[in-house]
């Protein structure tokens, strides 16, 4: 049910443990970025497999009707063999046309991914450079076109119920400019194309997202 109601959404943050407390067991009982993200791509791909084996079963049967269908079959399978691989989706080399099929398909492998890499405080504050499961996650993220957003989890509940004066003068004694939050809903914007186009009133003033591009008119409708 969780994968079927993910399957909506435009871009994934997956939120890996980058960092090391023996007072917070780990399922696995160990600290391993790699294989973390192995173990949830491997749920994602089998999912998809099942989604993208109705659509090529669909097709086969329209292609009993119409030849027309064939080269459709025949890229579907491509990607099928690309899933059965242990690859995503959206390492598969595509046309625009076959990018444009193959977005028809709701499969979680071919959404872009933003990998926060969950740190410890101290780490966090004194220096990313220097953790090793941050560099693992990111050789990881460059291999598949993805983002990469370090945060610390303790430092986003900690500002929760802070005021907005409060949360700055926070982050500002820590050496840090905005939160994590702030950070990833940023690179979220960015990875999918998307800017804030501000409209004022005498009521109100809103904020839409649109697509980056989009005129002044369009926007406005």
């Amino acid at each position: 049910k969780f994968l079927s109601h993910i399957r909506e959404v435009d871009a994934i943050v997956h939120v890996v443990r980058c960092f090391v407390n023996d007072d917070i067991v780990h399922v696995e009982g160990s600290i391993d970025p790699k294989r973390d993200i192995e173990t949830i791509n491997l749920e994602l791909i089998l999912s998809d497999m099942e989604v993208l084996d109705r659509r090529i079963e669909k097709t086969q049967k329209m292609l009993k009707a119409d030849k027309k269908y064939q080269e459709e079959l025949d890229f579907f399978k491509r990607v099928r063999e690309a899933l059965d691989e242990g690859k995503s989706a959206r390492s598969v080399e595509c046309t625009p046309e076959e990018a444009e099929l193959l977005s028809t398909v709701s499969l979680l492998t071919n959404k872009p991914v933003i990998y926060a890499a969950n740190m410890s405080e101290a780490e966090f504050t004194e220096g990313i450079e220097g953790n090793p499961y941050l560099a693992q996650v990111q050789e990881i993220a460059a291999a598949e076109g993805a983002e990469v957003v370090p945060i610390c989890a303790r430092l986003e509940e900690e500002i929760t119920d802070m005021t907005k004066e409060e949360k700055l003068m926070f982050l500002e004694e820590l050496g840090l400019h905005e939160s994590g939050l702030d950070r990833l809903i940023k690179a979220s914007y960015a990875l999918l194309g998307l800017i804030s186009y501000l409209t004022a009133g005498k009521q109100e003033v809103r904020a839409w997202t649109i697509t980056k591009g989009t005129k002044a008119p369009q926007a406005a409708g």
